[in-house]
C-alpha cells in the first residue's frame, strides 16, 4: 500500500515523539527507572508505561468506539487504572519497552490502514464535552501530544537522576 502524504506525516511524528521518550531511559536500570527524584509521584518507568496503555486505549478507541478510553467504573478498575502509572515489583524497563514497541507497531498498521475520517463518540468523563466525538486522525495526533508531554516530563525526571538529558 502506498502511503499518502498525510499518513506518512502521522507516522513520523508518532516516531519523533515516541523516540524522544525512549531515547530518555536509554542505559538506566530498573532500579534508577523506579525512582522519585521529583516531588511528582511520576518515574521513568511509569511513563514509559503510561504512555503505552494510553496509545493502546486510543488504538482501541479507533476500532472498537468509547468503551476502550472510558473512566473506570469501580475501585477495582480504578486500582488498574492507577497502576498504569507505576512500575510494578516483577515489571523491568526492557520488559515494558518491548510492550511499547509491540503497541507502537499495532498503531502504525492501523495509521497505515484505517479510515482518518472515522469517529466514535467520546465516552462521557469530565475532561471530554458532552457529545464530542474524535477522528481517527484526531487520535493519532492526540497520541503524538501525549508523547510529546510525557517525553517532557521524563526529561526532566532523568535529568535528576543522573544529569543525563534525551538529547545531550
Amino acid at each position: 500500500m502506498t502511503l499518502t502524504p498525510e499518513r506518512s506525516d502521522l507516522l513520523e511524528s508518532l516516531g519523533a515523539a515516541r523516540f524522544f521518550l525512549r531515547n530518555t531511559v536509554r542505559g538506566l536500570t530498573d532500579e534508577q527507572a523506579r525512582l522519585r527524584p521529583t516531588a511528582s509521584e511520576l518515574t521513568l518507568g511509569g511513563l514509559i508505561k503510561h504512555v503505552s496503555g494510553i496509545e493502546q486505549g486510543w488504538a482501541r478507541f479507533v476500532t472498537e468506539g468509547p468503551a476502550a478510553v472510558a473512566a473506570p467504573e469501580n475501585e477495582a478498575g480504578y486500582e488498574e487504572w492507577a497502576n498504569g502509572f507505576k512500575m510494578l515489583e516483577g515489571e523491568t524497563l526492557s520488559g515494558l519497552l518491548q510492550r511499547y514497541e509491540e503497541i507502537a507497531a499495532q498503531t502504525d498498521d492501523l495509521v497505515r490502514t484505517c479510515d482518518l475520517d472515522a469517529s466514535h463518540e467520546l465516552p462521557p468523563a469530565p475532561w471530554f464535552k458532552p457529545g464530542a466525538r474524535r477522528s481517527a486522525r484526531r487520535v493519532f495526533t492526540h497520541i503524538v501530544a501525549e508523547t510529546a508531554q510525557h517525553a517532557g516530563h521524563a526529561d526532566i525526571i532523568r535529568e535528576s537522576i543522573d544529569g543525563q538529558k534525551s538529547m545531550g
